[in-house]
């Protein structure tokens, strides 16, 4: 594989190494198309029905990668409709990879983190994965790293962002445990802190994204 297509949310705010967004992430090319007005409030809904998906399949036709892929893990919903129109494999979230986690692990056992609690329900899953809805959890609605998404803010406090995210994976662990899914294309880049609370196994888009592809691509991170 030579270059993955990003179709990334109309953002602006730092996509550090580790994100899907950063070219420091993948040692192959990556290209970023950005879909025009899809923003974090439009495409972070818990109806999927009041997405606009015309821009993305605008961006698909520029697609020029061997794998296509977005930046935000509720686009679940829609892995067929623009998966129908790609002539290259197209991954619309890292909740996809559920059709095949069902398999190893029990609801108790898988905890989801995702950007939004609040707003991810049964629809945004692969159908046959609706019981799985009762593992997530999401960011606190003050985290920093929530802000800065949601606000298009420029500069992200690693230290701010990473203690975030750390509390929620503390608050939500259960003795029964056994692997996490990351739902944010955004939290990757603390995968390491993350494995220091929580040693299983984790999965999100960049282990989508390998899944795809043989030989693994190689990610700046390690994968589980």
């Amino acid at each position: 594989m030579k270059r993955i297509t990003l179709l990334q949310l109309d953002t602006h705010f730092p996509r550090i190494p580790g994100d899907v967004g950063s070219f420091d992430t993948f040692k192959c090319e990556l290209e970023i198309i950005r879909v025009p007005n899809a923003t974090v409030k439009q495409v972070v809904n818990a109806d999927p029905n009041q997405i606009d998906l015309d821009p993305f399949f605008d961006a698909i036709n520029k697609a020029t990668g061997d794998l296509i892929t977005t930046s935000c893990g509720f686009l679940s919903p829609f892995q067929n409709e623009l998966d129908e129109v790609c002539d290259v494999p197209f991954i619309s979230s890292s909740l996809r990879q559920l059709e095949h986690l069902k398999n190893i692990y029990t609801p108790s056992e898988l905890q989801i983190i995702t950007f939004d609690a609040a707003k991810l329900g049964p629809t945004h899953l692969p159908i046959g994965c609706e019981a799985f809805n009762k593992s997530v959890c999401g960011l606190n609605s003050d985290a920093h790293l929530k802000s800065i998404i949601e606000n298009n803010i420029s500069h992200i406090d690693i230290s701010k962002a990473t203690a975030d995210i750390c509390a929620v994976v503390r608050a939500n662990k259960k003795k029964s445990t056994k692997g996490i899914l990351l739902e944010c294309t955004n939290l990757p880049p603390y995968k390491i802190d993350i494995r220091r609370i929580s040693d299983v196994p984790i999965y999100d888009i960049l282990t989508a994204i390998e899944k795809e592809h043989s030989p693994p691509l190689g990610c700046c991170i390690p994968l589980p």
